[in-house]
């Protein structure tokens, strides 16, 4: 029987799973987004699969290591097939004379230590915390949307509620 229809419960052989969007939850994402998915599966159905494949046929005899790595690309190349079927591109670039808070905006703040953050708010397939790239659904994200410049908006936090002020709210402008 094919491998591909047979459940391996080695850990070895297990490929992490895809994160499953959230149930009821749209699927938002930016235009820029979209293209950085739509580049990534054809590099993969174009590159990586045909290396992998070639790799997989020369070493047919010896280690499964190319045949794991074969299969984590079909898992991926089938998630961002899904995601990008899924997706409703969000074109934030429509509020980019207002300055309330919306998915894509780009928003500094303040939190009540005076400490400044930049965050822009996008899609999950987009996230990038450590870029300022936060999820539409987070914490964060959900206190600041629909606020405008120079609000204050309260943070649920286990430490208890923090205050944020809005500092600025920015938008990209169409291309």
């Amino acid at each position: 029987m094919n491998k591909a229809f047979v459940k391996e419960t080695n850990d070895d052989d297990a490929v992490s799973p895809m994160p499953e969007m959230p149930v009821g939850v749209r699927n938002y994402i930016t235009p820029d987004g979209y293209q950085a998915l739509q580049t990534e599966l054809q590099h993969l159905l174009d590159v990586a699969r045909p290396a992998a494949l070639q790799a997989d046929a020369e070493s047919a005899d010896m280690e499964s290591a190319p045949e794991a790595s074969l299969r984590e690309i079909d898992t991926r190349i089938h998630y961002l097939q899904t995601r990008l079927e899924t997706a409703e591109i969000v074109d934030a670039s429509v509020h980019a004379d207002g300055d309330q808070i919306f998915f894509g905006a780009t928003v500094e703040y303040d939190n009540a230590a005076g400490e400044r953050h930049r965050v822009t708010i996008v899609g999950l397939d987009e996230l990038d915390p450590a870029q300022g790239r936060i999820s539409w659904l987070s914490p964060l994200a959900q206190s600041l949307l629909g606020a405008h410049e120079g609000n204050a908006v309260s943070l649920e936090t286990p430490a208890g509620d923090e205050e944020l002020q809005v500092l600025t709210v920015r938008y990209p402008r169409s291309s």
